[in-house]
């Protein structure tokens, strides 16, 4: 999993006490330098408050994502290498390494003239913790009902190495903290030095050649790059279909930023 976080950034929150290393026995040790030789030790990023949505009291949550020093430090050197050679372009290719990704087919969608598709992005804060702060476990739970009404049903595309737009779990935690500190979701991704959206939908268009046979799709989804993408992979047949849902006070912020950075997210769909 691709866990960069820009240096100027790690030095920030090691001094906010936000950025934390602990010892094989849970003992909080230098941040800064490297581990002693032959001792695992691990980083620590947080907390960070998570509204959740999963049981009957909704509780609110403080989160820590956590990695080992020998895995950051290994990812943290070659991403500095790759920046330096202007290969920015390459860290999604980090990311989704080892991503193994997953189809749902609902009813019987081999049946369908044009089936419905969601293409949905992992994400674990949301699809798993419930976490209020982005809308994607609601759209992934909108997405398989909307499937199992639909005659015939249709696919679920889930892209396990889409974590934050395409930047991992540890960066993704980085951004929160800075969006709890003024910034939205586009610009805490430019302030690590990563881009807004780094996600590769390649594996995605060949699935959905498999599955679809050439048949016209409807896509849901609000974001028009998705579209583009899936079309410049030679997907020329889709139709987008509106997938706003879960809309809160907790994510309002979020969807703005959405909304001004381009996706089809209406003024009146983040109404109260």
């Amino acid at each position: 999993m691709f866990t960069y976080i820009n240096p100027d950034v790690r030095k920030k929150l090691i001094a906010r006490n936000k950025l934390v290393r602990i010892d094989e026995e849970g003992r909080q040790i230098d941040s800064v330098g490297a581990s002693p030789p032959g001792q695992r030790s691990l980083n620590l990023l947080g907390p960070v408050p998570l509204p959740l949505a999963r049981g009957e009291k909704q509780p609110m949550a403080d989160w820590y994502a956590t990695v080992r020093s020998t895995e950051l430090s290994e990812v943290e050197g070659l991403a500095s290498t790759l920046r330096e050679q202007g290969g920015q372009h390459l860290f999604s290719q980090l990311a989704s390494s080892m991503a193994v990704n997953s189809v749902l087919v609902i009813g019987d969608a081999e049946t369908s003239e044009s089936p419905l598709v969601r293409v949905h992005s992992n994400c674990l804060t949301g699809d798993v913790f419930g976490s209020r702060r982005c809308e994607c476990g609601p759209q992934l739970e909108a997405a398989i009902d909307r499937l199992a009404e639909e005659p015939g049903g249709g696919y679920l595309i889930y892209m396990a190495g889409h974590e934050g737009r395409g930047i991992g779990l540890w960066a993704k935690a980085a951004t929160y903290l800075l969006q709890d500190e003024g910034e939205d979701t586009y610009q805490a991704n430019r302030s690590l030095g990563l881009p807004d959206d780094s996600r590769d939908f390649s594996d995605a268009a060949t699935l959905l050649k498999y599955f679809g046979r050439g048949r016209p799709l409807r896509l849901l989804t609000n974001n028009p790059k998705k579209v583009e993408d899936l079309v410049a992979n030679g997907l020329t047949n889709i139709a987008r279909v509106k997938h706003v849902t879960g809309v809160d006070d907790h994510n309002l912020r979020y969807l703005q930023a959405k909304r001004a950075w381009g996706h089809s997210i209406d003024e009146d769909d983040l109404s109260s």
